[in-house]
């Protein structure tokens, strides 16, 4: 069997977040020792360096967004990346960059598996739902609007990326963590019949179930995309976050969920977002991240079958 193919694409950009400093995440993880980890599970790792895009220009919301136009941009730029990647054999992992960039990362993908007829199943790993919009955005910002986005809630410049709106059935996606939603997106989740695991569901039903279910049906035929925000992860562990907020898994609780993703041997595509060198400790966080991609990539304590 070859070796796996993989690219980092990095994404330096904060324009969709509340706070600056996710722009440097990038380097944070290559610092943390990024493709050196993924390498040694005899992955053929390929640093495709920064794409670039329009600066921050940091001003208030017009219309409910803040950054429209550039966010549309950035988000053009990794959907081409990410597609161009996706064609030539390879899984591409998004090095954000605040999570608003998924509506790129995953459109691409979403649309590779159309042109493949593959089933697509989306992991969501965050402490938000992400499904703001504009009338009940309480901020604009639009890291907290790309699953709404991918879900065909939002405006053309982002639901229309990969060519296809929505680019995401919400039935294809998971979300896992979650335990901060706005009062507005409680509703639309619920109507559109996205499948959350929130914290109380893993309190009483334990990662293991919670995963067991979030991977149900997952085949040959599927295609598994992780969107990992490390503001899923319990700020007491991953204090490098623009938007903490306390009660999130453990280490432990966290290595599983990529342990059992590993398991499916399916991975085809990954997202690490809204790392932000500026508020973490002597970069905990990163390395925290790049300990998590060890695991999804096949760290295991033991040898098992």
């Amino acid at each position: 069997m070859s070796a796996q193919a993989v690219s980092l694409i990095g994404v330096p950009t904060d324009i969709g977040a509340g706070s600056l400093g996710a722009r440097m995440g990038p380097e944070a993880l290559r610092v943390a020792g990024l493709a050196q980890a993924i390498a040694r599970f005899g992955a053929d790792v390929k640093d495709c360096g920064n794409l670039s895009g329009p600066a921050n220009p940091w001003q208030a919301a017009v219309n409910g967004f803040r950054h429209l136009p550039e966010v549309a941009q950035w988000n053009q730029v990794l959907h081409d990346a990410t597609y161009a990647e996706l064609c030539a054999g390879r899984l591409p992992v998004m090095l954000g960059g605040d999570h608003c960039l998924a509506i790129g990362s995953i459109s691409a993908v979403a649309r590779r598996c159309r042109e493949q007829r593959k089933k697509l199943r989306v992991l969501w790993f965050d402490a938000h739902a992400d499904f703001n919009t504009a009338t009940m955005t309480p901020s604009g910002n639009i890291h907290g609007m790309p699953v709404a986005c991918l879900c065909g809630q939002g405006p053309q410049e982002l639901t229309g990326i990969g060519g296809h709106t929505p680019a995401l059935n919400p039935k294809d996606i998971r979300q896992i963590g979650i335990r901060s939603v706005d009062a507005g997106e409680k509703r639309l989740v619920h109507d559109m019949g996205i499948e959350v695991f929130d914290m109380r569901y893993i309190d009483e039903m334990g990662m293991r179930h919670t995963m067991e279910l979030a991977l149900a049906l997952v085949d040959a035929n599927t295609h598994l995309h992780v969107s990992l925000d490390v503001d899923f992860l319990d700020p007491d562990i991953a204090p490098g976050v623009g938007t903490t907020v306390r009660g999130g898994p453990t280490y432990r609780e966290a290595q599983l969920c990529m342990e059992m993703v590993a398991d499916t041997g399916r991975l085809a595509s990954l997202d690490i977002v809204e790392l932000n060198p500026a508020l973490d400790v002597r970069n905990q966080t990163a390395e925290l991240a790049v300990d998590l991609v060890e695991s999804l990539f096949g760290k295991s304590t033991l040898m098992r079958a």
